[in-house]
């Protein structure tokens, strides 16, 4: 009677998978501490209206755990106007 054989899967398949996992997690976390920050500064009390504060929000939330090692980014922007 013939008898298959299960493949174990590569052991470096293994340690790949685990690495993507952990910057994935790592990657999370560091967006949940922008997101935290950003509401510490009261960034979502009120919807954003202009186009700096949008742009502050976002580089707030990039800039994650950043934030409480004294970074706190701010941006401006301008908008091109249409011709004349």
């Amino acid at each position: 009677m013939w008898k298959e054989t299960i493949a174990m899967p590569d052991s470096s398949i293994r340690a790949g998978a685990m690495g993507s996992r952990v910057v994935s997690l790592v990657v999370l976390v560091w967006f949940v501490a922008g997101l935290v920050a950003a509401g510490q500064r009261g960034y979502f009390n009120e919807p954003p209206a202009e186009c700096s504060h949008v742009a502050t929000l976002a580089v707030t939330v990039l800039a994650g755990p950043l934030n409480y090692m004294g970074m706190n980014p701010k941006m401006g922007c301008t908008i091109p106007q249409p011709s004349s």
